[in-house]
């Protein structure tokens, strides 16, 4: 009975952390525009550009 109630347990917080994780959405405000990271890369001309926010 012990070990029936264990995986009964395990099972449960498997599927609430797996319930948790589902359906995640990040929706950017209305207020701002839509904002994209752009890594760092190396330009053609050579020139190294850091990672920014673009919008």
């Amino acid at each position: 009975m012990r070990r029936l109630m264990l995986i009964a347990l395990g099972l449960a917080v498997m599927f609430s952390a797996s319930l948790s994780l589902t359906g995640c959405v990040v929706v950017a405000p209305r207020h701002y525009g839509a904002r994209v990271w752009v890594p760092a890369y190396y330009a053609p001309s050579g020139v190294y550009v850091s990672g920014h926010w673009r919008s």
